[in-house]
């Protein structure tokens, strides 16, 4: 990242589109629809017969493929869809929705920290206000327990654009190498698309958390 906090112009990224692109399709085993892959949730047996949740994608085995939501994932679970997918008896983690929240989250976290470590990244209300009237960002960041009056100043200045709202300020905080981080940008490219399809993955786990948030009162940071 640049000394000035700066969205640096110039990378390899620039022609890169800033809508996500989804790829081939795959079969949800629990609801059956076919969904891009990119927007799902893979997962694996382990060598023990282990479901291991996959959302990198990366693991070798063949994909059990949910829709990126933590009732899927308990249906799943209930009506034994990971057996019958896999065709063998497998065993389960009871935490399977917690460990693959927290593995979207850490994609996430992995996202931000990379486009800063590159300079594509600011946080700061400042320095995302300068960010936006140079031009370039590709996403807005904003904590999910950070000030809804914040979050409307910074939406106002760049309409249309993307806000990534999964993560809390302790967590984009950690991203950033701060304590806690309200307000930031991520420059147009390949990191921002990234961060918007694992941000979507996430949102699926969690939506309920978030509502119920919401029910008690905006929180101020």
């Amino acid at each position: 990242m640049s000394e000035t906090g700066e969205i640096l112009d110039g990378s390899s990224d620039r022609d890169l589109p800033d809508e996500p692109e989804t790829g081939p399709l795959r079969r949800c085993i629990v609801t059956g629809e076919r969904l891009a892959k990119e927007t799902m949730v893979r997962c694996v047996v382990g060598p023990d017969g282990m479901i291991v949740p996959d959302v990198g994608a990366a693991l070798p085995g063949r994909g059990l493929w949910l829709t990126s939501r933590r009732d899927i994932v308990a249906t799943a679970v209930k009506k034994r869809a990971f057996d019958r997918a896999a065709r063998r008896s497998v065993t389960i983690p009871a935490d399977l929705a917690d460990r693959i929240e927290m593995l979207l989250v850490q994609r996430c976290r992995e996202a931000v920290g990379l486009a800063r470590r590159s300079g594509k990244a600011v946080a700061g209300f400042e320095k995302v206000g300068q960010a936006i009237r140079k031009g370039g960002v590709g996403l807005l960041l904003a904590a999910s327990d950070g000030a809804d009056d914040g979050r409307r100043k910074v939406a106002g200045m760049a309409p249309g654009l993307p806000v990534m709202d999964r993560l809390n300020a302790a967590e984009l905080g950690a991203a950033f190498g701060r304590d806690h981080v309200v307000h930031g940008a991520i420059g147009s490219g390949a990191l921002a698309v990234r961060l918007r399809l694992d941000a979507a993955r996430l949102a699926g786990f969690r939506a309920a958390a978030d509502e119920a948030a919401a029910e008690e009162g905006p929180h101020h940071a």
